[in-house]
């Protein structure tokens, strides 16, 4: 059993990692690899409504993908993206990166290779993943305006979808451990992060969330 503190602290670093930016149109979507394909649908959904002429989807598989999306994640995007009528000219697919990092990377590269010029990028990622993505980027593709975005949907919602509460928690805990520490590294820019979102982060590694710390 999840404890209501834990969930209430969950519900912290749910609301501190969904940066609520409004949407605004970008050179080039980017949908960030993961076992969430509402990711997908989310970057469908934008490149409809004109946020972008262009998407690269990213990723190869992880440990928690590699069941369900055998071919890589960014073909598994590319393939939901198609159903949902997206224009397979309007799809770049990058398939070797592996975390947050390699995703930034090699979709820059990917488009310089394909000589796109790019000004400004649109992230979607999974919601408790917005914050990361978006530091991420601003450390490693610096120069460009950075937007991210994500499903519109709440905790408690989200965890209805995955149905895997305790993946969700270990998740959230993981993505903010990373806020704290890759900045040192070189990985990400640094943020300030509120005391309360770290008294939260502190209660849910105290409780044993700490599956996808690194």
């Amino acid at each position: 059993m999840i404890s209501e503190q834990a969930w209430a602290d969950a519900q912290v670093l749910w609301e501190f990692q969904k940066m609520n930016r409004d949407p605004r149109p970008c050179s080039v979507g980017i949908g960030l690899g993961s076992h969430d394909l509402g990711v997908a649908d989310v970057t469908a959904n934008l490149y409809r409504r004109g946020m972008f002429p262009l998407i690269v989807f990213t990723g190869a598989t992880s440990r928690t993908t590699a069941a369900r999306m055998p071919r890589g994640e960014a073909e598994h995007y590319r393939d939901r993206a198609l159903e949902l009528g997206v224009p397979a000219s309007a799809i770049l697919v990058e398939s070797n990166a592996r975390n947050t990092g390699e995703n930034i990377r090699f979709s820059r590269s990917l488009l310089a290779d394909s000589g796109i010029k790019v000004s400004s990028i649109l992230l979607v990622s999974k919601p408790y993943e917005e914050r990361r993505a978006y530091a991420t980027a601003r450390k490693l593709w610096p120069g460009i305006d950075i937007v991210s975005a994500s499903a519109q949907i709440s905790l408690a919602e989200y965890v209805d979808l995955i149905r895997d509460p305790r993946l969700i928690l270990d998740m959230l805990v993981g993505a903010q451990q990373r806020l704290l520490i890759y900045p040192d590294q070189g990985f990400m820019i640094r943020q300030d992060i509120p005391a309360s979102v770290m008294a939260a982060y502190a209660r849910l590694c105290a409780q044993g969330f700490t599956r996808r710390l690194v």
